[in-house]
């Protein structure tokens, strides 16, 4: 059952006394209305108030709501709560990010269907027509203004429907606190700890300088790689060739005599004069825009290209980006040979491998 009024606003009446404290907020707003030339040509009640089909849709917007807060707040546990750090196997860090996207998917699902719900099915319809005015409004328009918002209020229903406000909050705050998460996150666990974003496989164990080695394990020597070749190498750890130290990849390249000067001297000018050792290279692989792996290496130009984005490195000149939308060099690996004639790395990187919030201006 639905109620239906026709209004159309008087031109020749009187206007009220908006303070007059006999009138009600109805009364204050239509006065408003006919004052700004607005004509109601259309009003209906959705729902009669009371009747079970108002309860009902109530009910079904408040599950929304509380479906939204129920599902922010699991958004928030794995946040906080759930293993992310990778691990070999079936590990729990495999649901982390799939888990992440689930609850706020439904979090933001619940929401959007409650909004539409409660508009589409228990707000009055209206229809208006209204005249464009210019110029400022006066004290009195400003009351009407006033009493028009707090009318609104009262046409959503939250009071005479008290479960859809504390619905509302109880879904609101936590979808407010998964917004917060990722400014706060740092606060509540050092996303640092054991400086993980700031070392790879090559940084030296118990003192012990790490190795460079192919994908099979065996280490590389200097005989390994013919002037203007190139290899991609790994540290010689357990599990270095694994995702579990998927920022290590390098590229061990052998320079030709008058390359590999320019490459040292242009090492000199940002203090990186003994990061090379005689002929050889060793830079990351990863590209420092979008870590994709940047392999296309162009002997003749000394160029190593991503694929993924076409950025370019200028091997010659400390891997800086000539070409692409990589804004910063590649890493260099610090490069020497032990005394069995075998490449090791001479410490970890000294600068931080591929893209992450140091991209962030």
């Amino acid at each position: 059952m639905s109620t239906t009024t026709e209004q159309h606003a008087p031109q020749d009446r009187e206007p009220l006394d908006v303070h007059d404290p006999r009138l009600s907020r109805f009364d204050i707003v239509t006065e408003g209305a006919r004052r700004d030339d607005i004509e109601i040509v259309h009003y209906e009640e959705q729902v009669v108030p009371g009747s079970k089909a108002e309860r009902r849709l109530t009910r079904t917007v408040a599950a929304m709501f509380l479906l939204t807060g129920l599902a922010a707040t699991a958004f928030l546990v794995v946040y906080i709560w759930w293993p992310w750090e990778y691990e070999p196997g079936r590990g729990g860090d495999k649901w982390y990010t799939p888990l992440l996207g689930l609850t706020l998917g439904v979090a933001l699902l619940g929401i959007g269907f409650g909004i539409l719900t409660w508009g589409k099915k228990l707000l009055p319809k209206e229809v208006s027509i209204q005249d464009r005015h210019d110029g400022p409004g006066s004290a009195e328009d400003r009351k009407i203004t006033g009493e028009t918002m707090l009318y609104l209020a009262d046409e959503m229903g939250v009071r005479r429907r008290p479960l859809l406000g504390v619905s509302l909050v109880a879904g609101l705050l936590p979808v407010g606190a998964v917004a917060a998460a990722p400014l706060v996150g740092g606060l509540i666990s050092n996303p640092h700890k054991n400086n993980q974003m700031f070392t790879t496989g090559f940084a030296p164990q118990d003192g012990k300088k790490i190795r460079l080695v192919r994908e099979d394990g065996r280490p590389i020597r200097p005989a390994d790689v013919s002037a203007g070749g190139q290899l991609t190498v790994f540290p010689g750890i357990e599990h270095g060739v694994s995702n579990k130290h998927a920022d290590s990849p390098t590229l061990l390249i052998h320079l030709r005599e008058t390359d590999a000067e320019k490459s040292r001297q242009a090492n000199s000018r940002v203090g990186h004069g003994d990061y090379m050792w005689g002929n050889y290279a060793a830079y990351s692989k990863i590209c420092t825009h979008a870590g994709c792996p940047a392999s296309l290496y162009e002997q003749q130009t000394n160029r190593l290209l991503c694929p993924c984005h076409q950025s370019q490195f200028l091997i010659t000149d400390n891997a800086r980006p000539v070409f692409g939308p990589a804004s910063r060099r590649l890493p260099q690996l610090p490069i020497e040979v032990d005394e069995e004639g075998f490449f090791v790395a001479k410490s970890d990187y000294t600068e931080t491998v591929g893209p992450d919030f140091w991209e962030r201006p």
